[in-house]
């Protein structure tokens, strides 16, 4: 079935299928912006198929997958998962296993290694971060989360998000009362929350997703906020004065997951395989979002600027805290569990 999917690809015109479609679940705003024009449009001039897209939190997704599947009732074909989630085992209760499709991309010297696994195709690499308006501190700006916190210094409103995944705000308040990054994991979930405290008469927002995040920033409810990377260079890109610092900085990643029983596979696997040989299109999403395609090649096609704005592992000084996933999957109703008592209070 692989061996052929790159044959349909060159062979199928604009005009040859032009009935049909694949169905994508994503986060909506300025990142399916990204896709759209970087993925989505060329593979349908490319091969006349229709990318349809839904937009939804990654929760929703989760639920509405989950409920597809069990109902036997599928109309999506790929909905995107961040990295942490695909890797849990719940995951591919829902989602197809891609094990067999991967083969193909495993000698790909040009791709990472996990650039392609069961979980799903790796879209990009990303962080969550703290940004802030560069216009509203005169001298020195925030740059850890212990700045985030200090209100005296930076004042201002706060923004961290509220959806079912609360370790990267625990975390970053552990940071804030002074836990070292190689010591963050396991989280002490009260201590978290006792920091959390603090700063709550300061926050603005709690927000549910990408788009609320940056919303804030635009008509100044917050100056400093946790943020994807992603949504701050969207806000950057619109000519706000946005700022970030990756000393304060989760590296996280996205995967686009099959669902099971997708009524579009073929055409699916296809889209899903578009990405993985095409570079360019990679390029052109992470010089948008600030991101780190799972293409090396793509990397270089990308601006000096963009790569120096991507999530680095290599600077001691600003590299991304990297979360236990298998803590964190291990945990998560016990952290949903704290994290709506404590929100809710």
């Amino acid at each position: 079935m692989i061996a052929t999917t790159a044959v349909c690809l060159v062979a199928l015109g604009p005009s040859a299928a032009v009935a049909e479609q694949i169905v994508v679940a994503t986060t909506g705003g300025a990142y399916e912006k990204a896709l759209r024009e970087a993925w989505f449009d060329p593979f349908t001039a490319k091969t006349g198929i229709e990318v349809v897209t839904v937009a939804a939190t990654n929760a929703e997704m989760r639920a509405k997958a989950a409920a597809m599947v069990k109902t036997g009732n599928v109309s999506w074909d790929l909905y995107l998962q961040g990295e942490i989630q695909a890797a849990s085992e719940q995951h591919l209760l829902y989602a197809e296993n891609l094990s067999a499709f991967c083969r193909e991309f495993s000698t790909h010297a040009d791709l990472d290694a996990d650039a392609c696994n069961a979980a799903g195709v790796r879209l990009l690499s990303n962080s969550t971060l703290l940004a802030y308006r560069s216009d509203a501190f005169a001298a020195a700006a925030p740059r850890t989360w212990a700045d985030a916190w200090d209100v005296q210094k930076f004042p201002g409103g706060r923004s961290f998000p509220d959806f079912n995944d609360p370790w990267r705000v625990m975390a970053a308040a552990l940071l804030a009362d002074g836990v070292s990054p190689e010591k963050l994991f396991p989280l002490d979930i009260e201590r978290a929350l006792a920091k959390l405290e603090q700063i709550r008469p300061a926050v603005a927002l709690w927000w549910k997703t990408g788009d609320q995040s940056m919303q804030g920033f635009r008509n100044g409810e917050y100056v400093v906020g946790q943020i994807w990377l992603t949504r701050a260079k969207a806000l950057k890109s619109e000519g706000l004065p946005i700022a970030w610092s990756h000393a304060a900085s989760f590296l996280v990643g996205d995967r686009i997951a099959l669902i099971k029983n997708a009524p579009h596979r073929e055409n699916a696997l296809k889209l899903a395989e578009y990405w993985l040989n095409t570079p360019a299109a990679q390029a052109k999403v992470c010089e948008a979002l600030s991101c780190k395609p799972p293409s090396g090649e793509a990397v270089k096609l990308m601006s000096p600027e963009a790569r120096a704005d991507m999530p680095s592992t290599t600077d001691p000084q600003s590299s991304p805290v990297i979360p236990d996933a298998k803590w964190i999957n291990d945990n998560a109703a016990l952290l949903l569990e704290r994290w709506n008592a404590w929100i809710q209070q």
